[in-house]
């Protein structure tokens, strides 16, 4: 088996999973992802897009999300650092609407975090130099492209830091959740 543990929170829900790392004099190697093992835990998926950002401490991204009809489900994966990693459900028929999931993700565990369409996600960097690689399960499309804002009230979230944030001039614009359009395809 690829992975360790597989952790599900609420189904269609975000999944938290720890691959297997094999350390020798070199370094080390850990698959992050492998379509069969995927599948067979709920995730059918497969991933077009890959991306990479690069924070500094303070740096939060998101909350963003592409509506319907492309949708995009995210693998996200920590190359270097650590972040604080959020998932919040924005399909308004859910029973789980308007609550998020959320994970510290670093480099030293081989852990990633997938969040399936449907969900808004962000994170908040919490070291210099945080490397993030997230998949994605459809292509970016600017047109579809939404966000919400990271200190929503409705939503609440409980970030570990919240002084001298550095935020883009698109997430502190970013409307409330239920200022959000779209939210009634899902």
């Amino acid at each position: 088996m690829t992975f360790q543990e597989i952790k599900e929170f609420e189904s269609p829900c975000p999944i938290l999973i720890t691959s297997n790392r094999f350390t020798d004099e070199r370094g080390y190697f850990n698959e992050i992802y492998k379509y069969s093992e995927f599948k067979q835990h709920g995730i059918p998926e497969q991933f077009v897009q890959s991306n990479v950002s690069v924070s500094d401490f303070g740096v939060l991204r998101g909350l963003h999300f592409q509506r319907p009809p492309k949708p995009q489900g995210k693998l996200v994966h920590v190359l270097a650092g650590h972040i604080f990693d959020v998932a919040i459900d924005i399909r308004k028929n859910s029973k789980t609407f308007m609550k998020y999931v959320s994970v510290d993700l670093s480099s030293k565990i081989p852990q990633l975090f997938y969040i399936p369409p449907g969900y808004a996600h962000g994170f908040l960097s919490l070291s210099n130099g945080a490397i993030v690689h997230y998949q994605c399960t459809n292509e970016y499309d600017p047109t579809l492209d939404a966000c919400i804002r990271w200190d929503d009230a409705d939503i609440n979230i409980n970030w570990p830091y919240t002084l001298n944030l550095i935020i883009s001039e698109k997430d502190r614009n970013a409307k409330m959740l239920r200022d959000t359009n779209g939210l009634d395809t899902w």
